[in-house]
């Protein structure tokens, strides 16, 4: 579940940073939660 969210707020990310760079700063937020949610899901090691 944590995975899908953090591929979900990358994939946002993606997609912010061509259609809007002009709010570079909102992306940069979702970038960072989705590494924290990927490593979340990493260091507890579930399936």
């Amino acid at each position: 579940m944590l995975l899908t969210i953090g591929f979900a707020l990358v994939a946002l990310w993606l997609i912010g940073v061509i259609a809007f760079p002009v709010i570079g700063w909102f992306i940069h937020v979702l970038l960072v939660i989705a590494i924290m949610v990927i490593l979340i899901r990493i260091i507890k090691g579930n399936q």
